[in-house]
């Protein structure tokens, strides 16, 4: 009787450091660190792309040498999820050298579908006329492989002469309206937009711009129910604020700050997507150790929410991410 009495409160006993362990496994899944979502590469610059089930996810791949203070980008990267949580890589799509006219930098981008083709709007520097400029590729799946749809830029530095800098045809963003009217977003410094031609290729109508407060860069557009969300860097170091309007040609309402300064990367840059029922905010920062920073940046994903009047909730940067 007094063996029994004694391994009942060892059963008991070690039910209890069982079951606390069971608490602490369960405690770690769900504070499991989930950004950056990609950790073998640096990867700046994304934009997603939600297509079918899928989204897919396209970013400039950072390759700059630890002891390299500037920007080293040579090709574009994509990835593939459909929970947001799992990514898979994709071959190389898309590199600087697939545009003979382009002679380096493989800078932000964006892929929007139509039509079941993919185009791909992207920033390089131009071999012939002085700065940045933005190309179009082309492919029939949106992990390519993508081609050059041009065979020459769509839009050069000398097309734009508001500012005396010669990077300020950077960052397209591409979004196309409920009346299936096209549009090209891109600039630094100063906001620019064209409608496109039903092709993708080609602009239609002149180059206008948007005057925002402290407009640095990266614009992004999207719409939620009835209203237009343009995005963009603001000041510098960058932080992400946001404007509003009831249509795509304005005028743009400032709404605030949507994301404050990633603290170890001077720059940000967000692409907005609504995916199966949820709305995310992707970002990067230099959240990579040791040598993570403003030139070997990191993707990474949170979620985004709407107040009842429609603005945006700012968006709090997490390591757990997306659960």
């Amino acid at each position: 009787m007094k063996k029994v009495l004694l391994i009942v409160p060892l059963l008991i006993g070690n039910i209890a450091i069982i079951s606390a362990q069971n608490k602490a496994t369960k405690a770690a899944e769900i504070k499991k660190e989930n950004n950056p979502i990609i950790t073998e590469k640096y990867t700046g610059d994304p934009a997603a792309l939600v297509y079918k089930d899928k989204v897919y996810l396209y970013a400039g791949h950072d390759e700059a040498p630890n002891d390299f203070n500037f920007y080293k980008m040579n090709e574009w990267l994509v990835y593939s999820s459909s929970d947001m949580k799992q990514w898979q890589e994709h071959p190389v799509p898309l590199k600087v050298t697939d545009f003979e006219w382009a002679s380096g930098d493989a800078w932000a981008s964006q892929v929007i579908e139509r039509n079941g083709k993919f185009y791909w709007y992207v920033t390089v520097s131009h071999k012939t006329i002085n700065g940045k400029a933005i190309g179009i590729a082309v492919a029939d799946t949106p992990t390519g492989p993508f081609k050059d749809a041009l065979g020459k830029a769509l839009i050069t530095n000398d097309m734009t002469t508001q500012t005396k800098i010669d990077w300020d045809d950077i960052d397209p963003t591409i979004f196309i309206d409920s009346d299936s009217q096209a549009y090209l977003f891109w600039g630094n410094s100063v906001c620019h937009y064209v409608k496109l031609k039903e092709n993708m290729l080609e602009m239609e109508g002149p180059i206008q711009t948007i005057s925002l407060p402290h407009f640095t860069e990266a614009p992004w557009i999207h719409k939620h129910k009835q209203w237009y969300y343009l995005s963009y860097a603001y000041q510098f170091p960058e932080k992400i604020a946001y404007a509003m309007s009831k249509s795509i040609n304005g005028p743009w309402e400032f709404k605030g700050i949507l994301n404050e300064l990633a603290g170890n990367s001077n720059t940000n840059h967000q692409s907005i997507i609504a995916f199966k029922g949820k709305d995310y905010f992707i970002y990067h920062n230099g959240a990579i150790q040791p040598n993570g920073g403003s030139f070997r940046r990191s993707v990474c994903v949170d979620q985004l929410f709407y107040n009842k009047d429609g603005t945006m909730k700012r968006v709090v940067m997490t390591t757990e991410g997306i659960q």
